[in-house]
């Protein structure tokens, strides 16, 4: 077969066979027996930057919390970030719960049934906007996240890196092109992105029972382990926190994040950032008012240190316990205030914290 001579035979033929590879192969999902927008949208900020595995059973929690958007939109913000713990990236729940009070408060409750009409909204992008408008409202509009990077960069033998502004233009011109083939725009674009997620993997792609074997630069060539070709991610930065857990008579220090950084809005105790670790308590350079408190506190286990690995920075945690011995309840560093262990469960918390209460809490 001589493939670039049969570039538009390709084109013209791959949507119908995914549709149809999909119709064998796609797993059971909650969110693909429905047509609501607002479980559509639902579904896909949650698995922005997070595993179907992981992001389901989140999904089937907020159904059930906030079965509708005048629900969710209801909420307590706090409540809401509580729920959504675990699964980071913070801004994305801070974004559904903005976005939920324009739409009942603002659009009367109903979704924008438009592509363009839906990139309006907060925290909605392309990508989500393309996937609303093509699952709910049958817009012929092409999906393009990671998984349709991958699959026609491999088909059509890409080679552009995808990270570039110019490679964006030309995938997206690609992806348009090919959805006019498509029988129902929706599940064609189910199709691309469940075929680039089970068949068409990163590592190890499944070639020997690929419906698109023989049509396939990547497989033709030899070349599934290069493409896509993509950009290094920039090196993780590295962040040494040192918590100071002040606890007295059954309570325990906290604080709400309100800078501008990771894990903004929720809760977690009295740090002290270092450029480097910390082997002793005692080189830590402390703030006057956390020095007083250190002062008046006893250290009653050994330092428990944690790591979370985000996006692009490496959180190593130190926890030191201490119990205030003597002194004013009310006599804390700003912001920090006393809180019940049941209040605690309560708040919304980074999980290298909620990590630490399981360490502690047995």
């Amino acid at each position: 077969m001589n493939w670039q001579s049969d570039f538009n035979t390709i084109e013209v033929s791959f949507a119908p066979t995914l549709e149809a590879w999909y119709e064998y192969h796609k797993r059971d999902l909650p969110w693909r027996h429905t047509r609501d927008p607002y479980l559509i949208w639902l579904s896909e900020i949650i698995l922005q930057q997070t595993r179907v595995a992981q992001g389901k059973p989140y999904y089937e929690r907020f159904v059930e919390a906030y079965p509708t958007v005048a629900n969710m939109a209801a909420a307590d913000e706090r409540e809401l970030l509580r729920l959504w713990q675990g699964l980071g990236y913070y801004s994305r729940a801070r974004n559904l719960h903005q976005t939920a009070r324009y739409v009942t408060k603002d659009l009367d409750g109903k979704f924008p049934d438009t592509y363009s009409e839906l990139l309006k909204m907060k925290g909605v992008g392309a990508y989500t906007a393309a996937a609303i408008a093509s699952f709910a409202f049958g817009e012929r509009v092409p999906v393009v996240d990671g998984n349709v990077y991958r699959v026609l960069a491999r088909v059509f033998g890409i080679e552009e890196d995808i990270t570039t502004t110019g490679a964006k233009k030309t995938f997206s011109a690609l992806a348009t092109r090919l959805i006019q083939s498509a029988h129902d725009p929706a599940t064609y674009n189910q199709a691309i992105m469940e075929f680039g997620a089970i068949q068409c993997t990163p590592v190890s792609p499944d070639c020997l029972l690929c419906p698109l074997q023989q049509q396939c630069a990547a497989y033709l060539t030899g070349r599934q382990h290069l493409l896509p070709v993509k950009a290094k991610k920039a090196p993780v930065r590295e962040r040494f926190f040192n918590y100071f857990i002040f606890r007295i008579d059954g309570k325990m220090a906290m604080r709400e994040r309100t800078d501008k950084d990771i894990w903004q809005n929720l809760h977690d105790f009295c740090l002290v950032e270092t450029d480097e670790p910390k082997a002793l308590l005692r080189t830590i350079p402390l703030p006057e008012s956390v020095e007083k408190l250190v002062e008046r506190s006893i250290l009653v286990e050994p330092p428990v240190t944690l790591t979370q690995l985000l996006s692009h920075q490496r959180i190593r945690a130190t926890f030191y316990l201490m119990d205030v011995t003597e002194g004013d309840l009310n006599s804390l560093p700003v912001g920090l205030n006393w809180y019940t262990y049941k209040e605690i469960s309560q708040l919304p918390k980074p999980v290298i914290i909620t990590n630490y209460f399981g360490d502690l809490l047995g």
